[in-house]
């Protein structure tokens, strides 16, 4: 019987285990402007339904979109911060 090996010989162990000086530290840069962009997102969209509006992303950027479905000030190639500072005005 073949205890903890596959059909190559190798056991499940050493084939799961790093290698000898591995690095195995995960690299989480970026990790938390990531999680703040989400989060901020989020919040302006929050924001945008409670005006009637609707925050939309595309390749080219962001665009509140109003209820007769067009780009509120034409713009569809806003930032966040951009968005942020129009919902703050209205």
């Amino acid at each position: 019987m073949n205890y903890g090996r596959d059909d190559h010989g190798i056991t499940r162990r050493e084939r799961l285990a790093p290698a000898p000086g591995a690095e195995t530290a995960k690299d989480w840069r970026g990790a938390n402007d990531a999680k703040a962009e989400k989060l901020k997102r989020h919040s302006l969209q929050r924001d945008a339904r409670a005006q009637g509006l609707q925050l939309r992303h595309s390749s080219y950027g962001y665009a509140l979109i109003d209820a007769t479905r067009k780009p509120l000030e034409g713009r569809n190639d806003m930032s966040l911060n951009e968005v942020e500072k129009t919902l703050a005005r209205r």
